[in-house]
């Protein structure tokens, strides 16, 4: 069986849009309304070549196929790894996948309740089998945003499993 390891890597400008601290007289978790839906406000988070940027020191980065940066056009926020939020530009990793015949995918990281959650759904709109590895990922749970994402997914018929 054939396998490949993808990692995604938010790579935020430090003016993106999506971080508060851009916008007058917003907080964390606050929201704005963008022509491509709604935007959730962040804390300054993976500023492009900063330490907060890099993976964790102990992910051997080295077995990775391919890193798919996201995130990194100010004026569009990427919780997606197929897509960025405007649901119209792509990453590349669909194509990337469908190139080497992948037919199922298994995602896990942070956060279970938006990055996760909108890549699987994603992934299983794509025709991809999708499954979401509970016990590697950990969600940020706003406002129930946890229970409300893993509900969805399993009405979608996405696998949630544990390792």
């Amino acid at each position: 069986m054939f396998s490949l390891i993808v990692l995604t890597q938010d790579w935020h400008p430090l003016d993106h849009l999506s971080f508060a601290s851009n916008q007058d007289n917003k907080a964390p978790f606050e929201t704005l309304e963008m022509s491509y839906g709604t935007l959730v406000l962040w804390p300054n988070h993976c500023v492009q070549g900063t330490f907060d940027a890099k993976f964790h020191k102990d992910l051997d980065t080295s077995k990775a196929n391919i890193i798919i940066r996201k995130g990194y056009r100010k004026q569009i926020d990427s919780y997606l790894a197929f897509y960025e939020n405007d649901k119209n530009t792509m990453t590349g990793l669909d194509g990337f996948l469908k190139q080497n015949h992948i037919k199922k995918v298994y995602l896990c990281g942070l956060a279970l309740d938006f990055c996760v959650y909108y890549s699987a759904i994603d992934a299983i709109n794509l025709g991809y089998g999708t499954h979401v590895i509970l016990n590697a990922t950990k969600a940020i749970d706003l406002d129930g945003s946890k229970n409300k994402s893993l509900k969805d997914m399993k009405s979608k018929n996405i696998c949630l499993i544990n390792l």
